[in-house]
């Protein structure tokens, strides 16, 4: 039996942050960084709102800490909103659903975001780290009331956001298409999601804009699959690597992503096989579709100019292996563990840290 729900209201296309408006906020509180202070967004965002009062926090930084959203929370109390509106990338919603959870007030959560990857927007996951370590905050409560997708926001995208976004959205839809608690309306979404993906990622890298809009459509969808169905190993060691090297999510799972699809390949040839036909990469066997599956992500990884291998990354052999086993027992401790396909254990992790590491 298969229970499926979202509740997310997704609100998509040019000129969306105007129904902001529509949702009446009397207390606006804004969470962003400071670039959408600075150039205007984010008062932008607040005067389409008309809400009666508002309050900006702009102390949002790349993989927020424990400490940053107390922060937050301290201010979101003092102020008291009824809504909260995170404008940004995965960090800026992920702070805004710590906050709002450590809060526990009543308001509604608008997720605004900025770049196409995380699918944080239609989820009920936040990554907060602390001493180094990244950890998953998963709770019903933090899934936001409202996503706005506005095309608009996407003009001006730095083609290696582009890159780094997109492999998280493939990741997404990858891991959910096989996670343990996949099912089929799961893997309906995970599969449109992969393909849309995958099929318009080299037009926006490119600089063709009107593409843009379908890839952020992907990431929600593939956002609603994974909350569905879970994540895998791609996503536990890329949040043990990316706590301790502070390397962005995106750009190491386009490094793990083949490895891992590999060693769980025995387990998983049925649905990967789905996933690369569903793409136009199919084969008349699901053996030749894995492998076309595999080859098509590598491919891809060089078409968006990402690096290959950890090394290329900026994280050398030997700091790979001088923290093998923090890295090890960071991604085993990480809840997406528990829905990958193969039971990982510290072989399977050290075999993929093998693959991915790369020459110094």
């Amino acid at each position: 039996m298969e229970r499926f729900s979202s509740k997310t209201v997704i609100i998509s296309g040019a000129g969306a942050i105007g129904a902001l408006a529509e949702l009446g906020p009397r207390r606006l509180f804004l969470v962003t960084d400071p670039y959408f202070m600075k150039n205007g967004m984010a008062r932008q965002v607040v005067e389409a709102s008309k809400a009666g009062e508002s309050e900006i926090f702009d102390g949002v930084e790349p993989d927020p800490t424990v400490d940053l959203a107390a922060r937050g929370t301290a201010r979101l109390r003092a102020f008291g909103a009824d809504m909260v509106v995170a404008l940004g990338g995965g960090s800026a919603m992920d702070c805004a659903k710590a906050m709002t959870f450590f809060a526990k007030g009543e308001m509604r959560l608008v997720a605004i975001p900025t770049t196409s990857g995380s699918g944080s927007e239609v989820t009920n996951f936040a990554i907060l780290t602390h001493d180094k370590i990244k950890h998953p905050l998963v709770d019903d409560r933090i899934q936001p009331d409202y996503a706005i997708l506005d095309s608009d926001l996407l003009q001006e995208l730095p083609r290696s956001l582009i890159a780094d976004a997109g492999f998280d959205v493939l990741s997404h839809a990858v891991e959910a298409c096989c996670a343990k608690n996949a099912g089929e309306l799961s893997g309906i979404y995970a599969r449109e999601a992969f393909r849309s993906a995958y099929a318009a990622l080299p037009a926006s890298f490119a600089g063709r804009k009107e593409v843009r809009l379908k890839v952020h459509l992907a990431a929600a969808m593939a956002g609603v699959a994974f909350t569905q169905a879970g994540l895998g190993l791609c996503h536990a060691i890329s949040h043990s690597l990316g706590g301790m090297f502070h390397v962005p999510h995106g750009r190491l799972n386009a490094i793990l992503l083949p490895a891992v699809i590999g060693c769980n390949a025995h387990a998983a040839t049925r649905q990967y096989a789905e996933l690369a036909r569903a793409a136009g990469m199919g084969g008349s066997a699901d053996t030749i579709a894995l492998r076309n599956l595999r080859s098509g992500l590598v491919r891809l990884r060089q078409e968006l100019e990402l690096p290959q291998t950890l090394s290329q990354a900026g994280i050398p052999p030997r700091a790979v292996w001088s923290q093998v086993g923090a890295i090890v027992a960071g991604a085993l401790g990480d809840p997406c563990c528990d829905s990958n396909p193969v039971k990982p254990d510290d072989f399977l992790v050290r075999r993929i840290l093998e693959e991915v590491t790369g020459r110094g």
